[in-house]
């Protein structure tokens, strides 16, 4: 895949993302590095690899689900917001 000037502003408007003109072809530089290393991927032969093939026997590290809460916690979470009432966020209505 080539990434040119008309992919990198298909990808800004996908995105919602402004890239600066002077980092334009910086950007497709580093793209294009991307797509590259990606591509060599593609040529790795997985036809006998098992699906479910892991680094480690041990599968999985699990821990105990322990749910907990601290008042402290989203004490100091509220008193940065704007405006705060009974342990709510207050915020401007935007549906009418």
């Amino acid at each position: 895949m080539h990434i040119d000037d008309a992919l990198l502003t298909k990808l800004e408007k996908l995105s919602y993302l402004e890239i600066a003109e002077d980092k334009r072809e910086e950007i497709i530089s580093q793209l294009s590095e991307i797509v590259s290393f990606v591509d060599n991927l593609s040529e790795l032969d997985t036809t006998n690899m098992d699906p479910t093939f892991a680094m480690t026997d041990k599968g999985t590290q699990l821990r105990e689900d322990i749910p907990n809460s601290s008042k402290n916690i989203s004490q100091s979470i509220l008193k940065n917001a704007p405006h705060s009432e009974d342990n709510f966020f207050i915020v401007p209505k935007i549906i009418e």
